[in-house]
């Protein structure tokens, strides 16, 4: 077996400033996903005054504004949290599909890694189990998803 250069990044969160944008809409389980997030990266070592939170009314107005944080260069990462559940028409696929895509061009464009916390679910229950349930809370994988790419991204630079 030959031994070839691996690049990889840890998960330490030294001087990060992070930006995590999270809707308003289904704020019951967006809020638990913060938390998830911000409990997440203060373990890791982020410090509180290098984290802010920014609020949109949903989902689909997320892409925006991560283009703006991420275009401002003032963040390391940014952080999308978010819960479209599932209804009786066709909204849901419409708001998803638009975040999701309008969230990776902006990380895509900016060269800011966004880890991609917005829960798309089948039911409530679905996302209660995704925020801090029995599925874990995913607002606090998106953190350190986010983390572990802006530390390869400055590793790369290297």
């Amino acid at each position: 077996m030959t031994t070839i250069k691996t690049i990889e990044a840890d998960l330490l969160a030294r001087d990060i400033r992070v930006a995590i944008v999270a809707a308003r809409f289904n704020d019951f389980v967006v809020t638990k996903l913060v938390d998830g997030a911000v409990d997440a990266l203060l373990r890791h070592g982020a410090s509180e005054k290098n984290l802010e939170l920014v609020r949109v009314p949903g989902a689909f107005d997320m892409p925006l504004i991560v283009r703006r944080l991420a275009q401002s260069k003032r963040y390391d990462a940014i952080v999308a949290l978010g819960a479209v559940i599932k209804g009786e028409t066709a909204h849901f696929d419409y708001v998803a599909g638009e975040c999701a895509a309008g969230v990776a061009r902006a990380a895509l464009d900016s060269g800011v890694p966004v880890g991609f916390g917005v829960l798309t679910c089948e039911s409530f229950e679905q996302a209660i189990d995704r925020a801090g349930g029995k599925a874990g809370n995913k607002g606090a994988e998106a953190a350190l998803a986010a983390l572990e790419m802006s530390n390869l991204l400055k590793r790369l630079e290297a």
